[in-house]
């Protein structure tokens, strides 16, 4: 009887373990760890995207200063104005220290975010923020360069929402990635990493 016990705990230990490794690769934890083993020199490239104002725009033109990129849309209903308003709001507490910081807002909806379009959403954020758009080969281009996503996901009545990487990318001025900034961290944790971008 012993014996059998032993056995019977045994296998529903191994099961348990299963069961855990599975939940890890259906949850962020894989994510995560994936993340964290990209070197870093793969996150960042060259793109040739538009800004808002109409002008071409190259990964080059941003080097010199840090930078934190971001991917989004205008018809965002919630991720994408909260972290362009908190983005500003970064930028009003770093002060004076703000204008050596590039953030760049990449639309994955070029069909919808044309220059103009652009051009009328961030009249609500900082005006220092560059938003950039292109065609679908330009935008898929970018996205990969920045080791991002990007999907179309249809909705009732024939139109569609994004469905889109949701971190900010952090580059020294030499365009080498640091790090990430992820919307569930506090203000605090963001202007830290921020400031050693900065440094």
């Amino acid at each position: 009887m012993t014996v059998l016990r032993v056995l019977r705990y045994s296998a529903w230990g191994t099961l348990a373990g299963f069961l855990i490794v599975l939940v890890l690769v259906s949850t962020d934890v894989i994510r995560v760890k994936t993340n964290q083993s990209t070197p870093v020199a793969a996150v960042g490239g060259d793109f040739s995207l538009t800004d808002q104002d109409g002008a071409a725009r190259n990964w080059a033109d941003f080097r010199g200063k840090a930078s934190a990129v971001f991917f989004g849309f205008t018809q965002c209903p919630e991720i994408c104005p909260t972290t362009l308003w908190e983005l500003s709001e970064r930028m009003k507490a770093l002060g004076p220290r703000a204008d050596g910081l590039n953030v760049v807002f990449i639309s994955v909806d070029p069909e919808r975010d044309k220059p103009e379009v652009l051009k009328r959403y961030m009249q609500s954020f900082d005006p220092r923020i560059v938003a950039l758009t292109g065609s679908e080969a330009e935008t898929d281009k970018a996205v990969a360069a920045f080791k991002a996503y990007r999907k179309k996901v249809p909705t009732e009545g024939g139109d569609y929402t994004m469905d889109h990487t949701a971190l900010v990318f952090l580059f020294r001025p030499d365009g080498q990635f640091v790090s990430t900034l992820d919307r569930h961290e506090t203000a605090e944790a963001q202007m830290q990493k921020i400031e050693r971008v900065l440094e």
